[in-house]
């Protein structure tokens, strides 16, 4: 062997020891690494409690009736998936993007990790779909100090390879959609599905699932909702679509076709200012805040409706909330149209019957009630830079029927500006059960978040009259023909309790001559119910309204025959229910169960109910109410005159033929407008007016419960009837066997003996 040759040989022989070295070394160090990580070095890895329960935030979601979401409460909007329910076409655009070899390595990616560190990253990472799991589960963004990167990077390696003997690829998967966030609070892939595409997971498309699992790069970067960002959202799912071709899960012509969809959004914010039901929602947090007192865990802790992943099912029907939500939209947007014309004569504008101190008065305490003062006076700011501020005029996005409005305006103005709307309130219950079906507080709950169902009370004008008239009917057996006297009847002072006589008029101050009960009630004659109210006493009619369900407090005088009292929608609608439910009484019900995150009931609601009117006496009331949509103010259910809703007063092209009770109620100066409505299975309520007694219609063509609230019941109802699934009767009310009430007049009139003189009679 030459000196040359011998040379090589020696270098070859230098090399290979110190490859082997370097390889032994760096397998050492790696070794060493993996050593120091498990025993805590830097920084402690989760138990094996920890990765057997991840820490989740899990939102609680509302689910209606007909098992649609209605919304959810969360820190975290998250609402866990199984991975049997996550679609085929997601997998694979997630394998095929994140890692083609998901299905062959145990945590860890070797091969991608080598090539990741030769080419310096170019060809993309290395981290595994499960290597991200154990950073989204356990520390988070990495850090920018490289050292602390590369302990991070230890760390979930270490992680990864626990997850992957704890749990099968499919759990891993499904775990880490889950802990996924999408921005716009779509935490995990159910919430990202119904927030960006209004759809469940197995209801994507191929194109919709590509775009989603595109944003897992970079949700902000990626994001094709916000504007800067779609056409980088666009591209980044073509990428997607790419990749599932070269992985064989599309063909070459399905790729090239999906690639050419433009990137349709269908966008539902799931935030308590959004969605369906939001009024119902805010209601029900707060029932749930109270439940969870009574209710602990199993461990005795309390459980945390924002984190838990509790499911509640309620009595709403997601159907008939979203008609009734569009009723209300229709007719009011159409009111307020023509309330700000009129205001266009008005000085005082949006008020009536205040003076200008009165006025300023109102708005002061206006200002004192508002959030802006509050957080302001809790900060510590002093009542003349409050005030100060409240006249500067500052940039604010406001509520309008045709869309919010970027506007500058004082936040006094602004306060001024939202007492010109109108409100409204809808609840809608079945007379059987008790449940609840529709909810509407308001106009809009991001602007007006004031609960005019629950919260709202104000006064009920004639829809406390049929409560008179049960109240007679009960006790004294009366029907609906016998006759009384349309002449002013005086209860004298010192009755009741009365510091002068009361002699109510009738609000068209027409008299004489008699009328039937029923006639009575359909015309609203005030005086025939100041007779009844006079013959049962003010007591009785007391009892019976707190038996119905009436809540609060009402003063035993002669004068609420006439609706002087405050009640609630809710109170009145409940009531209400009871005439069709043959005099029982079912206490409104708007939750069905609780369920844990497991699917495990916790709890289970049955309605309470109370026998309060007999069957006849119920049907009784019925047949009077059925009057009032024949003969009465609610005649215009069946007519139809003039073009809605060009005309406000005479355009009600309903047309209804099928029986319907009802009744509609107008207080002193048009302050409030009632309309109470019920068909065989269904209650209605609906109040309008405005947020203050002195802001109203300035006659009562427009102003009456007739124009204003009735319009509401009419065309959710409509909605409700076009609907067939629903189900809604359009039969007659059940008629009792041996009714022993006449309700023919002709026949009352013929079999009648004596006179009309009715006797008083102890209290029941």
């Amino acid at each position: 062997m030459n000196k040359k040759n011998s040379d090589n040989t020696a270098a070859f022989k230098k090399y290979t020891k110190w490859l082997w070295i370097l390889f032994f070394s760096g397998f050492g160090f790696i070794t060493l690494l993996f050593l120091l990580g498990s025993l805590g070095v830097f920084g402690p890895l989760p138990s094996f409690e920890e990765l057997e329960n991840p820490e989740n935030n899990l939102a609680t979601e509302v689910i209606s009736i007909d098992n649609k979401t209605l919304g959810k409460y969360f820190n975290e909007n998250r609402t866990p998936i199984k991975y049997k329910d996550i679609p085929e076409n997601i997998v694979q655009a997630l394998i095929a993007t994140e890692d083609v070899r998901y299905y062959e390595h145990s945590g860890i990616d070797f091969y991608g990790t080598i090539r990741a560190a030769v080419k310096l990253g170019q060809d993309g990472g290395a981290s595994t779909v499960t290597q991200q799991l154990a950073k989204l589960l356990f520390h988070g963004e990495g850090s920018k100090n490289i050292i602390e990167r590369i302990t991070q990077k230890v760390k979930e390696w270490i992680i990864a390879l626990r997850l992957e003997r704890q749990y099968t690829k499919e759990e891993i998967i499904a775990m880490y959609f889950n802990k996924q966030d999408f921005l716009y609070n779509a935490v995990g892939l159910r919430s990202a599905a119904r927030i960006y595409f209004g759809k469940e997971p197995k209801e994507l498309k191929t194109e919709e699932a590509a775009v989603l699992v595109a944003m897992l790069k970079n949700p902000r970067q990626y994001n094709p909702k916000r504007e800067i960002s779609k056409e980088k959202s666009l591209q980044r799912r073509n990428v997607v679509l790419m990749q599932m071709e070269k992985n064989g899960t599309l063909t070459l012509e399905e790729k090239d076709s999906l690639q050419k969809l433009p990137l349709i959004l269908d966008f539902s914010p799931e935030d308590t200012g959004y969605g369906v039901a939001t009024y119902f929602r805010e209601y029900l947090r707060g029932f749930l805040k109270d439940w969870v007192k009574e209710n602990k865990k199993p461990d005795g802790t309390e459980y945390n409706i924002y984190r838990d992943g509790l499911k509640v099912y309620v009595t709403l029907d997601s159907r008939m909330q979203k008609y009734a939500e569009e009723a209300m939209e229709e007719h009011m947007s159409n009111l307020q149209r023509v309330f700000n014309k009129q205001q266009k004569n008005n000085k005082n504008a949006p008020f009536f019957d205040l003076t200008q101190k009165e006025i300023k008065r109102n708005m002061e305490s206006a200002m004192k009630r508002s959030n802006r003062y509050r957080r302001m006076k809790k900060a510590g700011v002093s009542e003349e830079d409050i005030i100060k501020s409240f006249n500067e005029k500052t940039e604010m996005r406001v509520f309008s029927w045709k869309g919010e409005i970027d506007t500058i305006m004082t936040p006094l103005d602004s306060i001024r500006y939202y007492k010109y709307f109108m409100r409204a309130g809808i609840m809608s219950m079945e007379p059987q059960t008790g449940h609840v079906k529709a909810w509407v507080g308001g106009i809009n709950y991001k602007h007006f978040q004031y609960d005019q169902v629950k919260q709202g009370k104000r006064q009920v004008g004639s829809t406390f009259k049929p409560f008179v008239y049960a109240t007679a009917i009960n006790q004294l057996q009366l029907s609906p023909c016998e006759e009384f006297s349309n002449t002013i009847w005086t209860i004298p002072k010192g009755k009741y309790g009365l510091d002068k006589d009361w002699a109510p008029k009738n609000s068209d101050n027409k008299y004489g001559g008699f009328k039937t009960l029923k006639n009575a009630l359909a015309t609203s004659t005030n005086v025939i119910t100041a007779q009844l109210i006079d013959k049962t006493t003010p007591e009785n009619v007391v009892k019976l309204a707190h038996n119905l369900g009436i809540e609060s407090d009402i003063l035993a005088v002669p004068s609420i025959a006439l609706g002087t009292v405050d009640l609630s929608l809710f109170e009145m609608t409940g009531a209400y229910n009871t005439f069709p439910n043959k005099g029982m009484y079912v206490k409104p019900m708007m939750v069905l169960r609780i369920e844990d995150k497991n699917g495990t009931v916790i709890d289970n609601f049955t309605p309470e109910t109370k026998e309060v009117l007999s069957e006849e006496s119920a049907y009784t009331v019925v047949n009077l109410l059925e009057g009032v949509t024949t003969a009465g103010s609610g005649l215009r259910l069946r007519t139809s005159s003039g073009k809605y809703p060009d005309d406000i007063v005479t355009g009600y092209p309903y047309k209804f033929t099928n029986p319907i009770a009802g009744k509609t109620g107008t207080t002193q100066n048009q302050s409030d407008g009632w309309f109470m409505g019920f068909v065989p299975n269904l209650t209605t309520g609906v109040w309008v007016g405005g947020e203050d007694r002195a802001i109203h219609f300035a006659d009562i063509g427009r102003g009456q419960g007739a124009s204003m609230a009735l319009p509401i019941w009419a065309l959710y109802m409509k909605k409700c009837y076009a609907d067939s699934e629903l189900n809604i009767s359009d039969k007659a009310f059940t008629k009792p066997d041996n009714l022993s009430i006449e309700l023919d007049c002709e026949k009352y009139k013929t079999n009648k003996e004596g006179d009309n003189t009715i006797e008083e009679v102890p209290e029941f």
